[in-house]
């Protein structure tokens, strides 16, 4: 699953000019729409719309019955899966490290019709202690310290200190039938965090793999490896 080196210096690259062209455009609010959804972006939170990843769960999540399940966004942004969920009728919680995010869910929420608790939180830190069905998260992946609240969607610590903590916490919310989900681009190092994951007892299994201008997303349910 590791990237050729060639293609990996090209996304670099890429990276470093899209990302703060991304952020320039962001620096003002902006809106999107997704089917009958419409959300608004404040500036500083991750577009839905820039990137794969979102389109991609939500086209995943499209297949499952979210009717009557409790659902976990964890990292939620602007809030458009936890929107969705709703819609469905799922009994939603949407969590974000960043305050800004927080109250873009609520406002997406009620320009909806959408019912989502939204709640301040560093992953799990802040999240009530109670069974769901699904957990969802769209983690970042690229290896950085972030400094400030909007790098917190891109950068996930020079050790991956955002993994670790995820699976740590993730062995007090993960029951015999939760669905954890997590999508990755072949951006991210893979092996690495499916190494982390290892450590605390987790293992990937690809779902779903989808490619899209040359870039691989991968679907993953993350499972326990120990016996309920």
């Amino acid at each position: 699953m590791k990237p050729v080196k060639k293609k990996s210096i090209l996304k670099k690259i890429a990276f470093r000019v899209l990302h703060p062209l991304s952020e320039s455009y962001l620096s003002k609010e902006r809106n999107y729409k997704y089917k009958n959804i419409n959300v608004t972006i404040f500036p500083g939170v991750f577009h839905p719309g820039f990137f794969f990843s979102t389109k991609l769960l939500l086209k995943y999540l499209e297949q499952i019955n979210l009717s009557q399940k409790y659902i976990l966004e964890l990292g939620a942004g602007t809030g458009l899966i936890s929107v969705y969920a709703s819609k469905k009728g799922g009994f939603v919680t949407a969590s974000d490290i960043s305050l800004t995010a927080v109250y873009n869910i609520e406002k997406n929420s009620k320009m909806n019709d959408a019912y989502v608790e939204a709640i301040h939180s560093d992953l799990f830190d802040d999240i009530t202690h109670k069974r769901y069905d699904y957990i969802i998260i769209n983690p970042p992946y690229y290896k950085k310290t972030p400094v400030g609240e909007k790098e917190f969607a891109w950068f996930g610590g020079n050790d991956f200190q955002y993994f670790r903590k995820l699976f740590t916490q993730l062995a007090n919310f993960i029951y015999e039938n939760t669905n954890v989900i997590m999508i990755l681009s072949d951006e991210a190092e893979i092996d690495m965090i499916k190494s982390i994951a290892q450590e605390y007892r987790f293992s990937l299994v690809e779902v779903y793999q989808k490619k899209t201008w040359g870039e691989e997303h991968f679907i993953f349910n993350i499972r326990s490896t120990e016996k309920f």
